[in-house]
């Protein structure tokens, strides 16, 4: 037994190392091992490892690209064996991704039998497919038997296998390439042929070219699932650096139906490494879920011919919102992140730009082209000092033929003829290897010839191996070739401006709507159609359901795209796009003011008016507003700019008063105020200085007791020959009278009478400026009934009159509101 006591015997080979140390050093030995060996590839033919490997393999086996196809089962037990001691299924899957045109914008690999699809299915199990090189692939390896490259020993060092493959273009721009290494990660696009043969050469030309130089070139990444990509600006601020995002768009186009008449979305592109099946799913997900809506189908009718996914719209659907919002919500559009990150020197990962990436591919070429020039001149050197030595000796074939025959033996026959010719063991070599059939006239002109060709060669080789210029000149010729050979058009389209940020707003379409709100507070959005015309002083139909003791108070014709400002009887504004407002039915509620707006309880709107967005965000005109008792004030458009979620002050409002109505005016126009009691005040907007938010306003017109304001309207500058002042009673009774009749005067008089209020009409409740756009009215009562007439059918009365019924109103019931459309 060994004694327990007995000491560990030191060797030279055990160390003593911190653990902390050992660690680092050990992982950075990995690290480094997966960047150079699996993950990342090499800026100089832009392979990984496994893919030069098979490719390799495949050219030794024989597999060109005008061979017969072998089973991908012997290329991957081919690879394996020689050259890729890991996985098969490693192996298989990166033999399967090169064979695939949705993968690879120009696929290596030719392949017969099911090698996966844009869907996501796998590809069938390597005994069942075929693959061989294609020609891009096949050219790849052109000249790898020239010494163009370096060998190293395979795994187990029973074989060579080459460093890097040749690459007469720049692969690893053509294909791109995708990988995942310690710490760090490549994402490099495909790109199109022509496009990146055309800017080597230019740099070629230019060495001192800048990446935005090769821009005019090379437009950005071009997929092979085609798409557009958008922004030029950021693509080469991203190509600059080495790094950045691109978006991509899927190509979708609208079109109408012809049967039938409704309009269908046709995708037949989509983004770069998008599933279509999963894309798919995603289309009707956002429909199930209703984030999307009318689409009546999703039908995918891709074939042999092409992608094409097709919705099929509902009538009344908008097409552009749909679109939007599938490239909002779904990978129709997404970002696709830029990282030119390859191995330099075999070793050394570095992010580079597209000049720096294209001037090492190019310092690569040379170096190939001056390998294989120097491999070819030292051939043509050995033979044609062989064919010296047969020239020298077939002179004299005679005196060749004797001392042949008199030699007991070859060597002996070998160093006569040294001896005799002054021959080299070579040249003496080849005379006894040559046939009978050489000392024929015709085969001694050949060897002639042949001998004069090779000289002409050498003394090019030469000049070549002399002269940069002539390498570099040789580089550019063969890239032209390759281009005029394999150039094709560009699949992914470029949009030189910078894509829009798909915004709420841009999945709205802009159309008229009816915003309605009541005393309490409920507010909804409704489509104009819903209302159907009839005739001056019809019932009406219902218009939304209340709570109860609730009335609707305002009716307001708009747009979607529009801003509505609230004024509230604090003085208060408050601001929200009309989209924003959710769309109901003609009989729903609507939904409280409180979920939009950040407004207290108590806190109670008292106008509402909508603003064109341009105007509003260009702060363009004036805000006037007036109180009931008749105070007036106007305040730049400007100063609302800034709207808080909690409001801005709007106005000073004096104890007992309240907002009665708000409009916006240019600068240039007049302001028409109408009472209760049907007095009417015409001036200009200019009598009314500008005014900041906190002022309380001046007089506007002066009222008789019990007196208020009911309503303002403002007159556009112009012609008003052809606009008419509509006034409509409570009781529903209205009329249109000329403007004309509207004498303008100074503010703060009392005005001129504009209707004949009396207990049949009830006070005046509404008024509305007519001019030649407005075709129709919608009039609402407090108890949710609306009536739609034609604009035409109500009568053109003077101001001292009481009006027609333009609606009849059930006991109890009152106008509350009118819109024009």
């Amino acid at each position: 037994m060994t004694n327990k006591k007995e000491e560990i015997v030191k060797t030279d080979r055990v160390k003593e190392r911190a653990i902390s140390q050992e660690m680092r050093n050990s992982y950075i030995d990995y690290a480094m091992s997966v960047i150079v060996s699996r993950a990342l590839p090499d800026v100089r033919d832009g392979l990984k490892p496994v893919h030069r490997r098979i490719l390799y393999s495949m050219y030794g086996m024989g597999l060109t690209h005008n061979a017969k196809t072998r089973k991908s089962a012997a290329v991957v037990g081919d690879v394996l064996g020689k050259y890729h001691p890991h996985g098969d299924i490693a192996v298989y899957d990166a033999l399967v991704r090169m064979a695939q045109d949705f993968s690879l914008r120009y696929p290596l690999v030719q392949g017969q039998g099911n090698f996966g699809s844009i869907d996501g299915d796998p590809a069938a199990a390597p005994r069942y497919t075929e693959c061989r090189l294609s020609k891009i692939g096949e050219e790849m390896l052109r000249d790898i038997n020239k010494d163009t490259v370096d060998f190293i020993d395979n795994y187990d060092a029973t074989r060579k296998e080459p460093v890097v493959l040749p690459a007469p273009v720049p692969q690893l721009l053509l294909n791109g390439s995708l990988g995942i290494a310690v710490g760090m990660a490549t994402s490099i696009p495909p790109h199109n042929l022509g496009e990146v043969c055309d800017a080597a050469v230019y740099l070629l030309e230019h060495p001192k070219a800048t990446t935005e130089d090769l821009f005019q070139w090379i437009k950005g990444p071009d997929f092979p699932t085609g798409g557009e990509i958008f922004n030029k600006k950021e693509i080469i601020a991203a190509y600059s650096q080495g790094r950045g995002p691109i978006t991509v768009r899927g190509k979708a186009e609208i079109k109408e139906n012809e049967k039938n008449g409704r309009f269908q979305i046709i995708i037949s592109e989509i983004p770069f490494q998008v599933q279509k099946s999963e894309l798919v799913k995603q289309f009707a997900k956002l429909v199930t879920e209703k984030r999307i809506t009318g689409v009546k189908d999703i039908k995918d009718e891709s074939d042999k011919e092409g992608m094409r996914i097709v919705f099929y719209l509902q009538k009344d659907a908008y097409p552009q919102k749909i679109l939007n919002r599938l490239y909002k919500f779904s990978d129709l559009q997404k970002k696709f992140y830029l990282n030119m990150l390859a191995l330099v020197d075999g070793i050394q990962p570095k992010v580079l730009s597209l000049a720096d990436l294209l001037n090492y591919y190019l310092a690569f070429r040379k170096e190939v082209i001056f390998r294989r020039t120097k491999y070819d001149l030292d051939k043509s050197k050995k033979r044609a000092h062989i064919l010296e030595g047969l020239h020298k000796c077939l002179s004299h074939i005679d005196e060749v033929i004797q001392i042949i025959k008199k030699s007991s033996d070859r060597d002996t026959a070998k160093k006569n003829l040294i001896k005799r010719f002054k021959l080299t063991e070579v040249q003496a070599e080849a005379i006894l290897e040559t046939k009978l059939s050489a000392l024929a006239k015709l085969e001694r002109k050949k060897i002639e010839d042949e001998l004069k060709d090779l000289l002409a060669k050498i003394k090019e080789f030469e000049a070549i191996l002399a002269s940069p210029k002539k390498v570099r000149d040789i580089v550019k010729k063969e890239i032209e070739e390759f281009k005029n050979n394999f150039g094709d058009k560009r699949r992914t389209k470029v949009h030189l401006s910078k894509i829009n940020e798909i915004s709420e707003e841009d999945m709205v379409p802009q159309e008229d709507t009816i915003i309605t709100f009541t005393q309490k507070g409920y507010i909804k959005r409704i489509d104009p159609s819903t209302y159907r015309i009839q005739k001056r002083g019809g019932k009406g139909m219902m218009g939304m359901s209340t709570v109860s003791d609730d009335i609707v108070e305002k009716i307001i014709s708009t747009q979607t795209h529009n801003i509505l400002l609230f004024f509230t009887d604090m003085g208060r504004v408050f601001g929200i796009p009309v989209y924003e407002i959710p769309k109901g039915t003609r009989v729903s509620k609507g939904r409280a003011i409180h979920n939009f707006l950040e407004i207290a309880s108590q806190e109670k709107i008292l106008a509402i008016i909508p603003i064109n967005r341009d105007d509003f965000l260009n702060k363009n005109g004036f805000l006037i507003m007036v109180t009931q008792k008749g105070v007036i004030k106007r305040t730049p458009l400007s100063n609302f700019s800034n709207l808080k979620k909690n409001g801005l002050i709007a106005i000073r409002l004096k104890r007992g008063d309240l907002v009665c109505d708000v409009k916006k005016t240019s600068g240039q126009d007049d302001v028409i105020l109408v009472t209760k009691h049907g007095q009417g005040i015409h001036f200009s907007e200019k009598d009314l200085r500008p005014m900041g938010r906190q002022a309380a306003g001046v007089k506007g017109i002066r009222l008789k007791k019990d007196d208020l304001v009911i309503g303002m309207e403002i007159v556009k500058k112009g012609d008003t020959s052809k606009q008419y002042l509509l006034v409509l009673s409570e009781n529903g009774y209205g009329k249109r009278t000329d403007l004309k009749e509207y004498k303008k005067q100074f503010r703060g008089g009392s005005g001129v009478k504009a209707a004949n209020v009396t207990s049949k009409t009830g006070y005046l409740k509404a008024i509305k400026i007519l001019g030649a756009n407005e075709e129709e009215l919608i009039v609402i009562s407090e108890k949710a009934k609306i009536i739609r007439v034609k604009i035409a059918s109500i009568s053109k009365l003077g101001r001292d009159t009481q009006g027609v019924k333009i609606m009849r109103l059930s006991p109890g019931d009152k106008v509350a509101s009118i819109a024009c459309i």
